[in-house]
């Protein structure tokens, strides 16, 4: 699929894009900034600071790998979103990072949906503790957006759409027990290249597309 398939088969969900630009020279992604794309995501540090460098300004960086507190300082004075936090530490740190940066950092809460043991996040009852505490309270410089997660790689498209139903599960009960007010708490970001119509189908607001855009990793 080009790019352009892929905006038209996100159009009719309202689905915002966010083409996975890891391991990827400038080049290519200059290439869909052109055609107007403007959510790129990183999940190596280093690399994203790199390219937020030398490339326009008006891209929207988002952080979807696993994140340790002493890489937040690099990231938290320009990056738009961060999809992964996993974790309450990391999340004090961004709101440490962002305060020092004068920003409030737009944050998703990353859940373990799948069944394999690599992934990261938290479960809801950790989320729940965690957005009930005096800490999290005391965060001015964060702010929580919504979810994410990843679903099982597997062949067997109900377990993903289960998955990815749990997840959406998991987001509702948030939104109605700590997010009630906030019309801001509302992205569901699932979907990669190989299941992004189940997570569509499922009620994704946000999707992380790479090898259908950019060809394998490379």
């Amino acid at each position: 699929m080009n790019f352009k398939e892929i905006l038209d088969a996100l159009s009719p969900s309202g689905t915002q894009l966010v083409a996975v630009s890891k391991t990827k020279p400038n080049d290519q992604i200059m290439g869909l900034y052109r055609q107007g794309q403007r959510a790129f995501g990183e999940n190596r540090v280093q690399e994203l600071t790199d390219k937020h460098e030398a490339l326009p300004k008006d891209i929207q960086w988002h952080f979807i790998g696993h994140l340790q507190t002493n890489k937040v300082k690099y990231i938290a004075p320009f990056v738009h979103l961060i999809h992964s936090i996993d974790r309450a530490k990391i999340l004090k740190e961004v709101d440490k990072r962002a305060e020092q940066s004068g920003r409030t950092v737009s944050c998703l809460l990353q859940f373990h949906i799948a069944e394999e043991e690599s992934k990261f996040g938290f479960d809801l009852e950790e989320a729940r503790a965690m957005l009930s505490s005096e800490a999290f309270r005391q965060m001015q410089h964060v702010h929580i957006a919504g979810v994410m997660g990843m679903a099982t790689f597997t062949d067997d498209q109900e377990k993903v759409r289960r998955e990815f139903r749990q997840l959406r599960a998991i987001f509702e009960a948030l939104k109605k027990e700590y997010f009630p007010e906030e019309p801001s708490f509302k992205e569901i970001s699932m979907g990669m290249s190989g299941d992004y119509p189940i997570a569509i189908a499922e009620g994704s607001t946000m999707v992380r597309i790479g090898s259908l855009l950019f060809g394998s990793r490379g």
